[in-house]
């Protein structure tokens, strides 16, 4: 453990060890997803408090808390992934009927986005005991915040697309459709064949985050057909973890459909719900429509 993180355990103790951490609880830890001093003050506390730690993958987990200082016994880690995870969950209620506090990782990010861990949080609430999440570092988030998107209608996450060409090739054709932001997830080993895929969507624009929040990561926004040849001018650009934004693509509205949806609306329904609906049915702007909205109800 290197002396900067002996005092954030330190820290991580003065900021923590007076709040409530109940026995008999599952402790949903989200850990780094590339820096290492992502890692929260209060997820410091808790590892090193836990009787025991359900991951992902022992080694990586082993390692992640050596360097933190927070080194346990073999006995203590309890392997809980994506092949293992019903059974293995058993054996975690079992501990937690013993009054055990017990902390769930998965390698990296917040566990049951895409990974591991929700099979065992429905366990676990379905034996009777509680599940307090420690939230922290997502790839979900951090590649949203830094892609510009502004679209009023949220976004969806999609995670990994199918592997099978055909299959991914009726995804991409769904989210042609889809109006909203899209968030995909893709190893770097079949990213040239989602770029290919994806290039099918013409000039929707698209913010590719590879090796977020380590040493060498890179964020680019540009059009979804000039991705296959982003990712060929450079053979570093295959290389690591990517997360991908799809931005959003309002479906265009006809001239003065969302006035005729609000006027229809807004005598049955409150303003911001009128509203909302509006823009949902038409893919016109919300903050265009509130305007309109509150014209209306002015006369």
């Amino acid at each position: 453990m290197s002396a900067s993180f002996a005092k954030a355990l330190e820290a991580a103790h003065d900021a923590a060890g007076s709040q409530n951490h109940p026995a008999s609880t599952l402790y949903v830890v989200a850990t780094p997803i590339g820096n290492l001093a992502d890692i929260s003050l209060r997820a410091l506390h808790v590892l090193s408090q836990v009787d025991a730690v359900a991951c992902e993958d022992t080694r990586h987990t082993q390692q992640l808390l050596r360097a933190y200082g927070l080194d346990r016994p073999g006995s203590q880690l309890l392997a809980v992934h994506q092949h293992n995870e019903a059974e293995a969950a058993h054996n975690v209620i079992t501990r937690l009927g013993q009054g055990e506090r017990v902390a769930y990782v998965s390698d990296a990010g917040t566990p049951a986005i895409s990974d591991p861990g929700a099979r065992l949080v429905s366990a676990v609430r379905q034996a009777g005991y509680r599940v307090l999440p420690l939230p922290g570092a997502s790839s979900v988030t951090t590649a949203l915040s830094a892609s510009g998107m502004t679209g009023d209608n949220g976004f969806v996450f999609a995670g990994f697309l199918p592997s099978k060409s055909a299959e991914r090739a009726r995804a991409v054709q769904s989210l042609a459709m889809e109006s909203r932001a899209v968030v995909l997830l893709e190893a770097p080993h079949r990213i040239e064949a989602l770029a290919q895929a994806l290039s099918m969507l013409g000039e929707r624009a698209i913010t590719v985050g590879r090796e977020l929040t380590k040493q060498f990561e890179q964020i680019e926004t540009l059009s979804a057909q000039a991705l296959p040849g982003w990712l060929a001018e450079k053979p570093e650009r295959l290389r690591g973890e990517f997360v991908l934004v799809l931005h959003d693509a309002p479906v265009a509205a006809s001239a003065g459909e969302g006035l005729r949806v609000l006027q229809v609306l807004l005598p049955e329904l409150p303003l911001k719900t009128a509203v909302k609906l509006a823009a949902e049915i038409t893919g016109e702007s919300k903050n265009e429509l509130y305007d309109k909205a509150l014209a209306l109800k002015n006369g």
